[in-house]
């Protein structure tokens, strides 16, 4: 897949989890060439079946949805270092080594923004580009991927975003899918050190055990 495509995919998918507000939901006819332009005709046809519910919704409808999917839901929040260090001192630093790596780049976050937020991940991917850009989406894959599996989990709509971002990503190994077994079997650390602003992740213990075959194969 070539370079652009991949960018499209990453910009398409940071906008779709974005909070749909009312200027964002107006922008439909952007988003469908925005869709239509990618190459890769999985992700295309993922993405163009998200956006024909997306925007048959009415405003309240799909903000309703986004917050009980991502904001009232903790097994699928979209805060990517949780699902691998939880609350420990190993997330505090994954974050502040996402804020150096964003920075080396010239981006600053706005006030309160989190590094380790999906949409802000995929824009950066989407605007550094392979190598240095993607590098985040590849080290947070684990986490990726537990949150498409928790998606799945509630048929949202949403899954399909996630399924078209992996589906882009290298395919993972056998030694990947052992640790994400034992990750969704085991939940994340649960070390408490005072990061309770830093935005608290999924609690993936209601689902770990049924999920944990299914994210193995």
């Amino acid at each position: 897949m070539s370079a652009p495509d991949r960018a499209r995919i990453f910009q398409l998918a940071s906008l779709l989890l974005t909070y749909p507000d009312d200027e964002l939901l107006a922008a439909g006819p952007e988003l469908r060439d925005l869709t239509g332009a990618i190459e890769d005709a999985q992700a295309r046809a993922l993405l163009t079946e998200f956006l024909d519910w997306y925007l048959s919704e009415t405003p309240i409808e799909a903000q309703r949805h986004y917050v009980q999917t991502f904001d009232l839901r903790r097994k699928s929040g979209l805060y990517l270092t949780y699902y691998l260090h939880g609350d420990t001192r190993k997330r505090g630093m994954a974050l502040l080594m996402l804020k150096q790596r964003y920075r080396a780049h010239g981006l600053r976050l706005a006030g309160g923004e989190l590094p380790d937020l999906l949409p802000v991940v995929l824009e950066f991917a989407a605007t550094v580009g392979p190598g240095d850009g993607e590098a985040p989406l590849r080290q947070h894959r684990h986490g990726l991927e537990l949150l498409r599996a928790a998606l799945g989990e509630t048929l949202t709509p949403y899954a399909k975003v996630l399924e078209a971002v992996c589906a882009v990503l290298p395919q993972l190994s056998e030694a990947d899918r052992a640790d994400l077994a034992a990750l969704a079997f085991d939940g994340p650390p649960v070390e408490a050190v005072g990061l309770d602003a830093v935005g608290r992740g999924p609690d993936l213990a209601p689902y770990a055990t049924r999920n944990a075959a299914e994210v193995a194969r």
